[in-house]
């Protein structure tokens, strides 16, 4: 049973989302103050945690950064402040995803799953050759690092997600901004284009970001 860790400060927030990942079958404790946040992950090792950014004792941001010096444990970090979402999504926090207060506890333990999943395919990719470490920005392929761009990475950590299902365009322009700006699907577009440079440095001619005509995009190792 995967273990979940809460971070959060509301204890009738903490208590309904501990409650929705126990009915999903998770393993879920809950930690009010930001200082026994890291003691914690230390001593019981979770397979993913839900932080919330304010906090007594330490914010979101420190914990987060702290945890990613010694772990790559998935991360969920909660904001009541939208003015702080360009920070969290910039990589500067090590968060995997977010979530602005109010949220949606179903969407949140959604999230919870996609993510428990990913380590399950990211294994499963490094057979191709492929490998992706999203708590330090980095790629290769075939043993040799790829220089991507913020929004080139993550386009490629969706597409590696779901490796040989089709992602429609609108989907993940969704995955490359957050901040919901107005974009059209031609940007996904370009932004394959440059991706698909880049992958074919490393193995010419490989066609591995699959175009599906009316459809979107597939990735193939």
């Amino acid at each position: 049973m995967s273990k979940v860790l809460i971070v959060e400060d509301e204890p009738k927030l903490a208590s309904l989302v501990a409650d929705y990942l126990k009915a999903a079958g998770y393993e879920a404790h809950c930690i009010e103050n930001g200082l026994e946040a890291v003691p914690w992950v230390k001593g019981h090792a979770p397979d993913l945690i839900v932080l919330d950014l304010m906090l007594p004792g330490r914010d979101g941001l420190e914990i987060c950064k702290d945890v990613r010096s010694f772990s790559d444990v998935p991360i969920i970090m909660v904001t009541a402040r939208v003015e702080e979402v360009d920070r969290l999504i910039g990589l500067e926090s090590g968060a995997d995803d977010y979530l602005c207060k109010p949220f949606s506890v179903r969407e949140l333990v959604a999230r919870v799953k996609a993510l428990l999943r990913r380590p399950r395919a990211a294994a499963s990719l490094k057979e191709t050759g492929f490998a992706m470490d999203e708590a330090r920005h980095e790629v290769t392929l075939d043993g040799k690092a790829l220089e991507l761009t913020p929004v080139e990475f993550r386009l490629l950590a969706a597409l590696a997600a779901e490796p040989g299902r089709v992602l429609s365009r609108d989907r993940l322009l969704e995955k490359l901004y957050a901040d919901h700006r107005v974009v059209t699907d031609r940007t996904v577009d370009a932004h394959v284009k440059n991706l698909r440079r880049k992958l074919e440095t490393v193995r010419p001619g490989a066609d591995l970001v699959r175009s599906i005509y009316g459809v979107g995009y597939r990735l193939e190792l």
